[in-house]
């Protein structure tokens, strides 16, 4: 449905998607609900086998949330003090709240400014950083953000001379593709997140790990079952509840169906402000041989103008939104944990100028031609 002047529209439209899949939706809650199979019901493992055919990853253990997909994957490597794991500061909590929580140290890595990813030349840094302080460096966690992939060539290259496993976070990159990989085939592990916000979202807290490793694989499924092992009474190690409930899974499966057109139509709309708005705003960039779904749309805007333009936008029912106002390294829980090198410019620079514009699969050309324009008023009123 197109907006008409000075309408208010929806940031991400989940309502939308929902008038397409709701029916199908409400049938397979209601199946659960009679089958009374609340927690593991089959359609869990329906879903882990169908997000392992997506992807092509040997092994999908489903979890209760991104943030739980985490911390299930450095418990099931043993990480703990003294140990280091390389994370970008340009990211949400919960990539350095995973490692933290285990009891290992975080420490903080820059970003490329043209894809918000993790920027190779920082991890070499923070890699030497981390030894100077006494730490363990045994691992990186890479995050995807707003749905692109990072330069794996060069991070895995660093990861091998250092002898460091690689978590990918990709719980806005689910469905995206780096120079013939799938997203769940890349890294030793790969976590994301079904937060109803995402690409890929359900109707609650959701997430999921990827794994072609048999033994992590093993050691994930009793970790997200309080460390159970023959059976729950039977806990070979200490673990927690993060198990993804039938509901959710429901849900998953219905979603997962439309998920490959939702894609390709996201990719559609990024193409479209790409062409609209380059040359009033820095317009985001996907790598070489990349793809990208697209979780974010994020420009771009000179220091100083953010406000002014969100402002302006709001006025005429425009939504926008900030990831992320403050890099970790700079934030009261995590300023105290090390940061690469000399520090991290390019992650406090884009943190006052990101601006994230409406994006979803569903949002149509007249409505998207308003966004642009009005995007390119704003920012040419403040010149």
């Amino acid at each position: 449905m197109s907006a008409s002047k000075n309408a208010s529209i929806p940031f991400i439209d989940l309502a939308a998607q929902r008038r397409r899949i709701g029916p199908a939706i409400d049938a397979a809650l209601v199946a659960v609900a009679e089958a009374g199979q609340y927690i593991m019901g089959p359609e869990v493992a329906k879903l882990e086998a169908e997000l392992a055919t997506f992807c092509g990853a040997a092994h999908v253990i489903s979890c209760a949330s991104g943030t739980d997909a985490l911390i299930l994957s450095l418990m099931a490597k043993g990480i703990g003090s003294g140990d280091a794991v390389l994370c970008p500061s340009f990211t949400f909590a919960a990539t350095a709240e995973a490692v933290a929580l285990v009891g290992a140290t975080p420490v903080f890595v820059d970003i490329e400014a043209d894809t918000f990813d993790m920027s190779a030349t920082s991890l070499r840094e923070g890699i030497s950083t981390a030894r100077a302080a006494g730490l363990r460096p045994v691992g990186i966690i890479v995050v995807d953000l707003f749905g692109q992939p990072a330069d794996y060539d060069a991070i895995e290259a660093i990861a091998a001379e250092n002898g460091l496993w690689i978590l990918d976070d990709a719980a806005q990159a689910f469905g995206a593709t780096y120079r013939g990989r799938a997203i769940g085939r890349i890294g030793q592990m790969t976590a994301t997140s079904f937060f109803p916000a995402k690409p890929l979202g359900c109707y609650g807290d959701g997430g999921a790990i990827f794994t072609d490793d048999a033994d992590l694989a093993s050691i994930l499924r009793s970790l997200r079952v309080h460390g159970q092992g023959s059976d729950k009474y039977d806990n070979v190690r200490i673990g927690l509840s993060g198990r993804l409930d039938t509901m959710q899974a429901a849900v998953l499966l219905e979603k997962l169906r439309v998920f490959p057109e939702e894609i390709v139509a996201r990719d559609r709309i990024a193409a479209t402000y790409g062409e609209g708005l380059a040359g009033d705003v820095i317009v985001p960039t996907v790598i070489e041989g990349a793809t990208s779904v697209w979780a974010q749309y994020t420009i771009r805007l000179p220091a100083g103008t953010r406000d002014t333009v969100a402002a302006a936008l709001k006025a005429v029912g425009i939504p926008t939104a900030v990831y992320y106002p403050k890099p970790l390294h700079l934030q009261t829980a995590y300023r105290h944990f090390p940061v690469a090198g000399n520090g991290l410019p390019v992650s406090e620079g884009v943190a006052e100028q990101v601006l994230s514009l409406p994006m979803h699969p569903y949002l149509d050309l007249p409505t998207q031609t308003r966004i642009i324009d009005e995007v390119r008023a704003a920012v040419r009123a403040t010149r």
